[in-house]
């Protein structure tokens, strides 16, 4: 550890400590591993222990969350861990851009927001383009927040309804042996998307618009034949499509219709040697300026802090093998 001098940082109040520290400080080993260096309160005072460059940087994560929490954003650990990676590329002035940000308002109250500029820029794309695909992690918001801005259009009456899909059963919707009538077939693999739905218009609501056609939720297979106007269509869980498929529901939406399209391509249950049409879609729509594509990585998983960490894992594994083949196995 050096021997510079403590960089002393005035805690603001014990609400502004607990929200940045958590109680008993449980957050602080946190700055002290992510920056290398060593945290003592004295009072109202923060005292950073360590080289010069990583005690300034962990001042600066301090500072610039107690000044969000003053002007009431919210501010918990998944806050300060991304507040962390973003002051080592000198991107931290950019959390004000997410910090007051407010995607959708929940049934219960809870304003949404984005926790990550990945997620930020993926929210303003949905709504500066008719088709958006997200690909990333799980974790990364990609289904959450696109369900949060179908809901804010069909308040604002900009659509008049919102479509749900999902390729089912790996990507064949062979769905024939599987007991029960259709709704019982396909719930087990639409679930993530009525689990949404509930959180951000409440059960009854969400029974009330399925009753009036306003809401649907369905396998892919359904999309063949129709058009889709003044719709808000999210396909979901991508990479388990085939190509056919793909183009197929590409071309289904019509007029004042909004498309976003989300997926994880190293996730894909296709049987092996089959393309995902995901993957095929992002390689020959990656070059129309009229079409968004979001990339989101580890950095922007907002789950448990744990989901980050795995995600990681798997990222540095995958790298090593494709690097050393059998040595990395």
């Amino acid at each position: 550890m050096s021997v510079n001098p403590a960089v002393r940082v005035e805690l603001t109040s014990m609400d502004a400590y607990l929200s940045l520290f958590g109680a008993n400080g449980r957050n602080l080993p946190m700055i002290e591993t992510e920056l290398d260096v060593e945290l003592t309160v004295r009072g109202s005072e923060l005292l950073i222990d360590g080289s010069e460059e990583n005690a300034l940087m962990a001042a600066a994560v301090v500072e610039k969350l107690m000044d969000l929490h003053q002007r009431h954003a919210q501010i918990d650990r998944t806050t300060l861990r991304y507040a962390l990676s973003l002051v080592r590329t000198g991107q931290l002035d950019q959390l004000d851009d997410i910090a007051f940000e407010v995607v959708a308002i929940t049934h219960k109250g809870r304003p949404v927001r984005c926790k990550t500029l990945g997620q930020y820029e993926y929210v303003k794309a949905i709504r500066e383009h008719e088709l958006t695909f997200a690909v990333g992690p799980a974790g990364t918001g990609k289904t959450y927040l696109a369900m949060a801005l179908a809901v804010v259009a069909l308040r604002n009456k900009e659509i008049e309804r919102i479509v749900l899909t999902r390729p089912a059963v790996e990507a064949g919707e062979k769905l024939g042996f599987l007991p029960g009538d259709l709704s019982q077939k396909v719930d087990p693999y639409l679930r993530p998307l009525f689990d949404a739905l509930y959180e951000m218009m409440g059960a009854e609501s969400y029974q009330r618009l399925v009753e009036r056609g306003v809401l649907e939720v369905a396998p892919l297979a359904y999309m063949r034949g129709r058009t889709l106007s003044d719709s808000f269509i999210i396909l979901d869980e991508a990479q388990n499509t085939t190509p056919e498929q793909m183009k197929m529901f590409l071309t289904r939406f019509g007029a004042g219709s909004r498309v976003v399209v989300t997926g994880d391509v190293t996730q894909t249950d296709l049987p092996i040697g089959k393309q995902s049409g995901l993957v095929q879609a992002l390689d020959v729509l990656q070059d129309v300026p009229e079409i968004a594509i979001v990339k989101l990585g580890q950095s922007d998983v907002v789950r448990h802090d744990l989901v980050q960490t795995v995600v990681k894992a798997y990222e540095a594994y995958e790298r090593a093998r494709r690097g050393g083949g059998n040595e990395a196995r």
